[in-house]
């Protein structure tokens, strides 16, 4: 498609961490445009961060190719019910588990619930992330600091570990890094040095899991559309939201999902330890 939305868009913020209903313009998660091919028959898999964004695009994407999605995320419940709505049209299975991943035990859990509801798990997605703008060092809190590698980064390990063990070989984990663990923002300094380390996370999690022939890879976004960049970004910002690359405008969730539902494919199984940007041509590493 030619028609995305280009920069600039309405100056417009929202309350962190944000809904997909109260963006203009609203994102395209691939509701009309993504058609499956059975790429992921039959695949039990974890997606964080699901209710909206890449997430939720990805979910979709993973329905429509046949796959039974469990949809974790925070409190956004109107969002994680449209997502399960998606899921649902496309006849796979849905299951919803609110809460705050960056908690052990809440992790663990979700796992659990996983595995109760499919049997074992094929993929796990973790994408779901914190991020806050900061335009100096002292006006990042300690906490906000905690709290950002807590989601970000604490929490896949805590999944992974959970998830492991109900991993069959040919499973995968796919983790969402970001162009800023190479090209790091400096107004989201907290943020973009857990995505440095997911980036490091996915290649040494990789050479660890596979002698159980698990694999693990990331994808790298650019600049992505989604209900954290009015609730993150002023408003002057949210403006020009995406201009900053070679093609002039942020991804809509829609064109994030390929690379995901390609890695949690069968056809992806020489392919661990990798990293995919889709960063609208801004170069990574």
């Amino acid at each position: 498609m030619t028609d995305r939305p280009e920069p600039p868009q309405a100056e417009q913020q929202q309350e962190m961490p944000g809904t997909t209903d109260a963006m203009t313009p609203r994102p395209d998660h691939g509701e009309d445009s993504y058609v499956g091919h059975g790429r992921l028959t039959g695949k039990k898999t974890i997606i964080t961060g699901g209710d909206s964004g890449i997430g939720r695009a990805v979910a979709l994407a993973f329905a429509r190719e046949g796959a039974d999605v469990l949809i974790a995320y925070l409190s956004e419940d109107e969002d994680a019910r449209e997502t399960q709505r998606l899921i649902e049209a496309a006849g796979q299975q849905a299951v919803l588990v609110a809460g705050d991943i960056s908690q052990p035990d809440h992790a663990r859990a979700v796992v659990a619930k996983a595995v109760e509801a499919f049997g074992r798990i094929d993929v796990l997605v973790n994408n779901a992330a914190h991020q806050a703008s900061f335009s100096s060092l002292e006006d990042i809190a300690d906490e906000e600091w905690q709290k950002t590698f807590a989601t970000n980064i604490h929490a896949m390990f805590y999944l992974a570990k959970a998830a492991v063990p109900h991993m069959q070989e040919g499973a995968s984990i796919i983790n969402t890094t970001s162009i800023n663990a190479d090209q790091p923002s400096e107004t989201l300094l907290a943020y973009a040095t857990t995505k440095g380390a997911i980036h490091n996370f996915t290649a040494g999690l990789a050479q660890l899991l596979a002698e159980k022939k698990i694999r693990v890879n990331a994808v790298a976004p650019g600049p992505v559309w989604t209900p954290l960049i009015p609730s993150t970004m002023p408003p002057e910002a949210v403006k020009t939201f995406g201009q900053n690359t070679p093609l002039g405008r942020a991804a809509q969730p829609a064109e994030l999902a390929p690379p995901y539902v390609m890695l949690a494919s069968d056809e992806a199984s020489y392919i661990t330890g990798a990293t995919i940007p889709v960063t609208g041509g801004r170069p990574f590493l």
